[in-house]
């Protein structure tokens, strides 16, 4: 089954009030968080949204700031018409969004984790399997994303089995988006090592 790259891209996960005055607390899935340094429009839906902006409930970012100790890394985002606890309350557990086409420009040596998904990972000229999700290591009870941890490709081979295989530089050779390719030389046994069998499922 053929996969089709997201409309939209994930900026922010919307978690819990943060403040008494609307804001609200959120993990921080953009390497540009300064894009909130001015308001800015987004676009407010469930997690795995695949709908028309119609269907979306549209929002303005009028501020935001990086948090420090336990919330290090993420972010507190300053909503327009958000303005008590019970209106953040309200949205809590939203996805912040922007359509695909409004995503910033990366440098060469950077790609979106949304377009990851859907690619074949090769390990020189081997197929591995295909790229279902990608996985971020967090703090033992799953509050804090740690961001010093490189990401886990989950991909599914041919036969069913899922493999985790870490999106490390050192790893990496190529990454075509555009024809969903990912090229690796991955170290020897990896792929057996971190392989969960479909008979085990």
């Amino acid at each position: 089954m053929t996969q089709t790259t997201p409309a939209w891209i994930v900026l922010a996960h919307l978690l819990r009030p943060q403040g008494r005055k609307g804001e609200v607390l959120a993990e921080l899935f953009t390497d540009f968080p300064e894009r909130f340094e001015k308001p800015a429009r987004v676009f407010l839906a469930p997690s795995g949204f695949a709908g028309e902006e119609s269907e979306a409930r549209a929002a303005e970012v009028m501020g935001f700031w990086l948090p420090v100790g336990k919330n290090e890394g993420r972010v507190v985002l300053q909503l327009a018409g958000i303005e008590t606890i019970s209106d953040a309350e309200a949205v809590a557990g939203l996805d912040v969004l922007v359509p695909r086409e409004e995503r910033l420009p990366l440098d060469d040596d950077s790609v979106y984790i949304s377009e990851l998904v859907g690619c074949t990972v090769y390990d020189g000229a081997t197929a591995i399997g295909v790229v279902e999700d990608v996985q971020f290591a967090t703090t033992a009870d799953g509050a804090r994303r740690l961001t010093d941890a490189a990401p886990l490709l989950e991909v599914e081979s041919a036969a069913g089995d899922e493999i985790l295989i870490p999106f490390v530089k050192a790893f990496l050779v190529a990454v075509n988006a555009e024809s969903k390719r990912i090229e690796m030389k991955l170290p020897e046994g990896l792929v057996e090592v971190n392989r969960i069998s479909a008979e085990k499922n």
